[in-house]
Order: C-alpha cells, then sequence, then structure tokens
C-alpha cells in the first residue's frame, strides 16, 4: 500500500479500537441491499453520484459540506441519478456518518457507504445508519478478510461493491462473486486517473457482478468511453461537486 494508504488504514485501526463503531439506533429506512443493486441493473447509464467534503489527491472539494448535504442530495434526486455515495471517512476526506441517513431521507434514492472497511462491526455500523451497500477495498483486505467480509454483508442485507484497482485485484475481488464489482481508476500510488487502464480491465471481469467505473470520469463522452468498454454503472464525484448546477450537470452525463 502507498504511504497514504496506510495512514487511512491505520487511523481506521484507531477509531476501531475506540469503539467508535458502535451501532446506534434502528435507522428510519432501513438498509436495501436489493434497491441499490436494482437500481444499478436498469438500462441505460447508471450514474452513481458521490458526495464528499475532500480527498487526499484534490484536497478541499466542497467547503461547508456538512450544511450542503441536503441540497447535493435533492439535486441528485432531481437528476435521476441511480444511487449516492457519500464519503464517511473522517480524517482524511472529512467525512461524517450521519450523513448517510441525510442523504437517503432528502433523496429517497439507495445509498453506498464509502469507507475503509476493515471489520465487520463497520457493517453493522452501516446497517445502523440504513445504508444499502458498502464498500470493501481489495487492496487493503487479505483474501480471507474480503470473502468474510462479502459473506457478513450479504447476511445483513447490504450489496457488497468490492473495489479494485488493476489486473491482480480484479482476479481476487471476483473470487468472493460481489454484487458490483466496481474498478477505481485513481493510482493509489500516484493518485492520478487513468481512464485507458479501466477500460482495459473491463476484458477481465467476470460476468455477473455489475460492472462499475470509479473516478476520473467528467463528461459525457467519458460515460460512452467505459459504457463501450463494458461498464454499466459510473461513480462520478468531483465532476458533480464542483459543478454550478449538479442536477444540470447529471443529466448531461446520463443523457
Amino acid at each position: 500500500m502507498s504511504d497514504v494508504l496506510e495512514r487511512i488504514v491505520e487511523a481506521k485501526r484507531a477509531r476501531l479500537a475506540r469503539g467508535e463503531y458502535a451501532p446506534g439506533a434502528t435507522p428510519d429506512r432501513p438498509s436495501d441491499g436489493a434497491s441499490f443493486l436494482a437500481s444499478l441493473k436498469e438500462p441505460g447509464a447508471r450514474i452513481v453520484a458521490e458526495f464528499k467534503a475532500r480527498s487526499p489527491s484534490a484536497g478541499q472539494i466542497v467547503g461547508g459540506a456538512d450544511g450542503k448535504l441536503e441540497s447535493f442530495a435533492l439535486a441528485y434526486r432531481r437528476g435521476h441519478a441511480a444511487a449516492i455515495s457519500v464519503v464517511t471517512e473522517q480524517d482524511h476526506f472529512g467525512g461524517r456518518p450521519d450523513w448517510i441517513p441525510r442523504a437517503k431521507r432528502m433523496s429517497g434514492l439507495p445509498v453506498l457507504m464509502k469507507d475503509f472497511i476493515l471489520s465487520e462491526i463497520q457493517l453493522d455500523f452501516a446497517v445502523s445508519l440504513g445504508a444499502d451497500a458498502v464498500l470493501l477495498i481489495a487492496r487493503i483486505l487479505a483474501d480471507a478478510d474480503l470473502a468474510e467480509l462479502r459473506r457478513g454483508a450479504r447476511r445483513r442485507n447490504l450489496c457488497a461493491v468490492v473495489e479494485a484497482h488493476d489486473e491482480e485485484d480484479v482476479a481476487r475481488a471476483a473470487a468472493v462473486e460481489p454484487d458490483v464489482l466496481g474498478v477505481n481508476a485513481r493510482d493509489l500510488e500516484s493518485f492520478e486517473t487513468n481512464l485507458d487502464a479501466v477500460a482495459a480491465l473491463a476484458r477481465r471481469m467476470p460476468e455477473g457482478p455489475v460492472r462499475m467505473a470509479e473516478s476520473g470520469i467528467f463528461t459525457r463522452a467519458d460515460v460512452s468511453r467505459l459504457a463501450a468498454a463494458g461498464f454499466q454503472a459510473f461513480l462520478v464525484g468531483e465532476a458533480l461537486l464542483k459543478s454550478d448546477d449538479p442536477e444540470e450537470e447529471l443529466r448531461s452525463l446520463r443523457s
């Protein structure tokens, strides 16, 4: 792992050790992994619209993010996103777990909790927030842990989005039979994005899981190019978050 990724994982382990992911109350809208998966399987370009405050590569993306969550969630609903991805990692992305129920309540859309999950305790925490899907990053998990977390997600009615970054990751992700197999265009060493590499990896992906391209998607041409390579869903963050009109930007990506 890169130094940045190692620091993120160590910070997550520290929060786990402090007991910060104890499940809370039962959510108003329970987890429904089937709804997340069904939405991504509908015809057309299925955009998973992301909300995040900042990232190690881009720095601050949305100033005052906590006060803007609902407006983005509503714009994503009106722009007909397939789902919302909410980045909840606190130390390096400035996220907040309570964004999950707020985004779900405002948008009515299925919600992916995008975090660095290392323990089944975090799956229980996701359920207590009402998340419909969780991200499992192949690069930070041993094979046995990845398989156990995938099984744990299934037991909790959570859709499992397993993220890969290269051909080896794709093979490891495919082995646990994920609901969604995501390929992230961002290199974890340089943090640069490469859509050519993502398109090439489509040939290595198995039939069955929904294929989702992540990161580096800014235009309708990017969506069309990746769709032609075999991707069905597209996770888009900065193009929407930095737009003056995220609803219209989302419509443009889908058109």
